[in-house]
């Protein structure tokens, strides 16, 4: 039996205030996922990550 990404943290709570978020976490934890495999280290790694393209392509 395997287990999708999404379920693995679907009772995850999102702490953030309700009108603070731009993304849904489920997506801000995939791009952490992502970018940490692809070699990332650091917060400013991860947020350049996120902004290229490759990461864009999967979120649509």
């Amino acid at each position: 039996m395997t287990t999708s990404f999404i379920e693995c943290f679907a009772d995850l709570q999102d702490p953030r205030v309700e009108r603070n978020r731009l993304y849904p976490l489920i997506e801000i934890l995939l791009l952490t996922v992502c970018a940490i495999l692809s070699g990332a280290e650091g917060w400013e790694a991860m947020e350049e990550f996120g902004r290229a393209s490759a990461y864009k392509s999967l979120s649509k």
